[in-house]
């Protein structure tokens, strides 16, 4: 017997036949739409649902769905899967951690080079007939803060330190000192303290707007924000006030809060550098979330713990 699951997101369409070899039937709901659907028509039968961070899981979606037992985050994020709900109910929730950090922090620096650079300006100069250069600073030996400094993030910290010595700071919920990177007290100081500061927290109610004004205000006019991690960790308006008055330099976005909706203001920008949320996005990411998820699934339907628990579930129910 073939165990129903709902799958929410489009970058695993093409596993859809490996997730059938694997003994699971999966119902492909990856808009608001055929998610509203597919739930409709299939909530007596759905006992696991693959969702990411961004995507999440409601819980009066959880409470339709009677028989389900396990929800999967594709990524390490899943701040927007109710957790107190799944732990009401023992649903067991996991993530990914790790599994696509090293696509994520090779996405982390094209944008800081794209930005600090002016690479989509120059494309589209020299599309346009042109051939004059651009100036922008070089990267190599420059200060490179790092907000949250997890996996992905000591991934950043490699590059930016081993690629183009770079003098790395960060900040963290704790200091890692087996990290021999510097550790600062708070963002603003460790903005202060960076000519480029990327974000590679995890999103949620803790880290909304990390990045302030005053955030914002210590990183100057010659500073660049890169954010990987989650749009809301950004205060967007202040944000945008600062790249428009030249308060700082520009910005590399791979996420904006409440994507994919970004503000007109922020698009008139050309000191901005933005992608569709794909840091994640390659084959090899893809493909190694993928086998974590169906590790865990395959774990969970044989009676078998799983291997990457969302651990603080009892907490946030609390």
């Amino acid at each position: 017997m073939t165990i129903p699951l709902l799958v929410l997101i489009d970058s695993v369409q093409e596993y859809l036949p490996e997730f059938q070899a694997h003994g699971f039937e999966p119902i492909y709901a990856p808009t608001a739409q055929t998610r509203a659907k597919a739930i409709q028509d299939h909530a007596d039968r759905i006992r696991v649902v693959l969702t990411r961070g961004a995507t999440g899981l409601r819980a009066d979606e959880m409470a339709a769905m009677p028989k389900l037992e396990l929800v999967c985050s594709l990524g390490v994020g899943y701040e927007n899967i109710d957790l107190a709900a799944a732990h009401a109910r023992g649903i067991t929730v996991t993530n990914g951690p790790g599994a696509n950090a090293v696509s994520v922090a090779d996405h982390a620096m094209a944008l800081l080079l794209g930005v600090a650079r002016h690479l989509p300006q120059a494309d589209a100069w020299v599309r346009q007939g042109h051939w004059s250069g651009f100036m922008g600073p070089q990267v190599t030996g420059k200060r490179l803060g790092i907000l949250g400094l997890g996996t992905i993030g000591l991934e950043i910290a490699r590059r930016g330190a081993n690629g183009f010595g770079m003098q790395v700071g960060y900040f963290n919920r704790r200091a890692r000192p087996e990290s021999g990177y510097t550790y600062f007290d708070n963002p603003r100081e460790l903005a202060a303290a960076s000519d480029f500061l990327v974000i590679a927290t995890p999103g949620g109610a803790g880290t909304r707007h990390l990045v302030d004004e005053q955030v914002l205000q210590a990183l100057g006019p010659t500073g660049y924000l890169i954010n990987i991690a989650r749009g809301s960790v950004v205060d967007t308006d202040a944000m945008i006030a600062a790249l428009a008055e030249g308060r700082i330099a520009g910005a590399g976005l791979d996420v904006v809060d409440g994507e994919p909706n970004l503000p007109p203001a922020l698009l008139k920008l050309n000191n901005v550098v933005l992608t569709p949320h794909s840091a994640g996005r390659s084959p090899e990411a893809v493909a190694a979330t993928v086998a974590l998820f169906l590790k865990n699934a395959t774990a969970h339907f044989g009676g078998q713990p799983v291997l990457t628990p969302v651990l603080d579930a009892q907490a946030q129910a609390a």
